[in-house]
Order: structure tokens, then sequence, then C-alpha cells
């Protein structure tokens, strides 16, 4: 999830363009939330105008739909406000139809916005990893068991996490009269849509209905307040710790040195582990293999650099239409 930061944004703010990428029906309009440049990964607001039908289809990215106005139909089954389905690469959707219209969030988490019509699930695709709720019915709020803790009256309701990353897609909300007087950092991108309400930030004001951001790691935000309250969706690419603190104006990069001299101290033999060089260990991220893990040796740093830039929201899916 290598994205530039996008806070506040508001999508009332900017209208809907047509989507014309190859496979995609008529009907179908979007507002460009965040992309990444590099694998084309992204979040929308997406309009589907009445009568809208898509086939059976599938998508060679992990799919994220949340409903947040209106109903849809995914073949028989009606999908109102708060359905939300992840559905891993390759595996097959059921024709969608809208008979008077409604606006989804959409995100294509590995690569652009892709559709193929087919019944059938790719070769390979993981369905036991598809995920379908109605999550404003069928499932209740919670008190977060983050720790740090945040303070009493926002509430939770998890709708996925990735067991290898820890990576989170939830609906959050805050209470009126919500207010948390310090500044936080996390390890992990963050991103969030307001469905209904306004919260205020120190650093960058009122973020009202419609409003969203897109949060690098390490990036200060609060202190925190919501007058009226707050219904959100929200996600991580990693696991979500509150590095809570009261110094309004450090640096991305001092907030990550303060983590990493934690560490130092919490897990003094990871951390000589990770930063030892001439070291001699099993590269769990890049390796192959039948058993996924292989060893080298290293003489000298070992790092493995993944460069990203920034791109420009509004033109990101029409430069790929020219390709």
């Amino acid at each position: 999830m290598a994205r530039r930061h996008i806070e506040p944004f508001v999508d009332r703010d900017v209208p809907f363009r047509k989507m014309t990428l190859p496979g995609f029906k008529r009907g179908m309009n979007y507002k460009m939330l965040s992309i990444d440049k590099n694998s084309g990964a992204c979040t929308m607001t997406v309009q589907l105008e009445g009568g809208y039908k898509q086939p059976p289809s599938i998508s060679m990215s992990d799919l994220e739909i949340l409903s947040i106005k209106g109903t849809f139909a995914l073949g028989d089954q009606a999908c109102a406000k708060g359905y939300y389905t992840f559905v891993p690469k390759g595996v097959a959707l059921k024709a969608l139809s809208t008979e008077r219209g409604c606006e989804i969030l959409l995100m294509y988490n590995d690569r652009e916005p892709n559709i193929v019509e087919s019944d059938q699930d790719a070769t390979g695709a993981r369905r036991s990893g598809l995920i379908a709720t109605n999550s404003y019915d069928d499932m209740p709020w919670q008190v977060p068991n983050l720790f740090p803790a945040t303070e009493p009256g926002c509430l939770i309701k998890v709708l996925r996490m990735d067991e290898e990353t820890h990576a989170l897609s939830f609906l959050y909300c805050m209470v009126p009269g919500f207010w948390q007087d310090n500044i936080s950092f996390h390890d992990c991108a963050e991103e969030a849509y307001h469905i209904w309400g306004t919260s205020w930030m120190m650093q960058f004001g009122n973020l009202p209905t419609g409003g969203y951001f897109w949060r690098p790691p390490y990036i200060n935000h609060g202190a925190f307040a919501s007058e009226h309250g707050v219904l959100a969706f929200g996600r991580t690419d990693g696991n979500l710790h509150n590095h809570f603190h009261f110094h309004a104006h450090t640096e991305p990069a001092a907030n990550q040195a303060k983590v990493g001299k934690k560490l130092a101290r919490q897990s003094p033999h990871l951390f000589k582990w990770v930063m030892t060089e001439g070291h001699n260990h099993p590269d769990f991220l890049h390796g192959h293999g039948p058993d996924w893990v292989h060893s080298h040796d290293h003489q000298g740093a070992h790092s493995h650099d993944h460069k990203h830039g920034d791109v420009n929201q509004n033109t990101a899916l029409g430069a790929k239409r020219r390709r």
C-alpha cells in the first residue's frame, strides 16, 4: 500500500468521472481517492447508475466492496448499506446489478481496476478467503483491544484481518463528544473514509461526511474530537499499534527512530539479528522454492529497496487508458 500522503480530501468536492477501462459496463462512475502509481492499486468512491448490470466476473486483484448508499444485488442477494465483501483474486463474483442506483467504496488491493467476465474461479483462486457480511446489522460494536488504547467512546467492527500481516479492514465510530488529547502515529499505513459525520484533528482540521485520508507510517495525527459523532470505514496495511506522545511537530523519520530505539531495548536479540552486518539469515520475504525459505551469505549490509513516487490521483486512470 505505497501511496502518497493525502489528507484531508473530500470526495464531495470533485465530480464523478465515467469508468472507461476495458470490461466495465456503461453506467459506472468513479472518484479516485488514492492510487499507487506503480501497481495501480487504488481506492475509489463508485456510483452505479440505475439499471446498471455487470455479468459474473473475476478480477486478478484482491477486491473489497463496502456499500454506502442505496442497494445493489449480487445474484439473487440484496446488498443494502453496510454490506461488505472481500473477494480474493480470481474468485468469481456473481452478477452485480442495481435497479435505482447505489454508491460503494471499491478497493483494488494489488493492481489497477480490472475485470474479466466469468462465472468460474480462476485456477488456484482461494475461495476459502471470501468474506461477505451485512456489517451494520449482523456485527456488534466492540471496544478496540488495541494497546495502548484509545479514549473511551471509539468503537470498532473488524471486517477482515490478514493472518500474515495483521492488515485490517474495519468500521469504526466515535460517539458524540469524543475527545482524545494526545498525538499518535503508527508503524503501518492507514486510510479512512467518513460514511457519516465530522471529526476534527489538530494537524488537518475538520473531516466531514465524504472525507478521506491516506496516511503513510509514522506521521503524527491528533489531538482528535467529534462534536456529533462519526461512522467511518478504515484500513491498514499492517498491525495497528498506537504510539502515543505529546510532541506534535516531530517528523516521521524521528518517530521511526524512536520506535527503533524502543525495539532495541525491548527485543535486543531480534534487533541485533535485524541490524547485524555480514549475517546469514532466512530471507523470509524474498525467498523462493517449495518451502519459500532460503538463506544466503551477506558480505556487508543487506537491504531490499523499493522506491515509490507520487501520483496525480485525478489523471492516473486516464493515463493507463492512453497506454
